[in-house]
C-alpha cells in the first residue's frame, strides 16, 4: 500500500528524519510512537506532501509520490486528519465536512454515508457551527472530514490529544471498522494504551530515527517503554 524508503527531511539546518522507513499494509492500523520532538509529525509532512524530503522515496501502490503535491496525494486516495484537528469554527458542520469536496470529481461531490455511521452526532449536528461543537466531537468531524475523500489510507496526526476517554473510545472503534472495510489506518500517538488496543503493528522513533518496529505486544517490554519514557 504505502512503502516509505530511506527518507530524510530538513527544516534549514536542522536534520528532522534520519533514513526513515516503514511499510503501511493494506487492512492494517499502524502506529507510530515516540516521545516529543523525535519526528513523528515531520514523517506525515513527508507523506502527505506537505514538506520537501532532502532523500528517500515515497510510494503508494507502486507509484513514485515522492515529488507529488498535496492535492495530487489526496485525489489518489491518501485522507490527512491534522493535529489540533483544524475544522472551521464558522462553517456549519455540514459545510465543513464539504470543504472535502474540492479533490473529488463533480460527480462524487456528497457525503458518503460511512460517516454519519461512524459517528452519528454529526448528522444530528449539520446546522451547527464548528466551533461550538466539543473538542471530541471536533475530533470526529475532522476525521469525517477526510472520509469524504472515500480515502483508501487514513493518515491522523495524535486523534487522542485532548480527547475525553469516552470519545477516545469512539475513535477507536470508528477507525477499527474503517480498517476491517478495507481502508489502511497510518496512527501517529503518544497515547500507549490505544495503539495497544487497536494497533496492528507498532513503529517508534527517537531523534529522526526507526529504532523498534513489531507487533502491539512488545510495547510491554521493559526496552520498549524507556524508549518512550521522559
Amino acid at each position: 500500500m504505502l512503502n516509505v524508503n530511506d527518507v530524510e527531511l530538513h527544516y534549514g539546518a536542522s536534520q528532522a528524519l534520519r533514513g526513515v522507513s516503514l511499510d503501511i499494509a493494506e487492512r492494517k492500523i499502524t502506529c507510530v510512537l515516540g516521545r516529543n520532538g523525535v519526528g513523528k509529525s515531520s514523517l506525515l509532512r513527508a507523506i502527505i506532501g506537505q514538506h520537501p524530503m532532502s532523500h528517500g522515496e515515497v510510494k503508494f501502490d507502486g507509484t513514485l509520490f515522492t515529488k507529488k503535491h498535496v492535492h495530487d496525494r489526496a485525489r489518489a486516495g491518501i485522507g490527512f486528519v491534522p493535529q489540533g484537528r483544524e475544522i472551521f469554527p464558522l462553517l456549519t458542520v455540514k459545510e465543513n465536512l464539504e470543504t472535502g469536496f474540492s479533490a473529488l470529481p463533480r460527480g462524487e461531490r456528497n457525503i458518503p454515508d460511512t460517516v454519519f455511521e461512524l459517528f452519528p452526532v454529526l448528522k444530528e449536528m449539520l446546522s451547527r457551527r464548528g466551533g461550538d461543537l466539543s473538542g471530541g466531537q471536533q475530533q470526529q468531524l475532522a476525521i469525517g472530514r477526510a472520509l469524504v475523500l472515500r480515502p483508501r489510507l487514513l493518515v491522523l496526526d495524535e486523534p487522542t490529544e485532548g480527547i475525553q476517554p469516552s470519545i477516545i473510545k469512539e475513535i477507536g472503534r470508528a477507525l477499527q471498522a474503517l480498517r476491517d472495510r478495507g481502508i489502511a489506518i497510518l496512527l501517529v500517538e503518544q497515547y500507549l494504551d490505544f495503539c495497544r488496543e487497536i494497533g496492528d503493528h507498532i513503529y517508534i522513533m527517537d531523534r529522526g530515527e526507526v529504532v523498534h518496529q513489531g507487533a502491539p505486544e512488545t510495547l510491554g517490554e521493559k526496552s520498549v517503554q524507556d524508549l518512550l519514557t521522559v
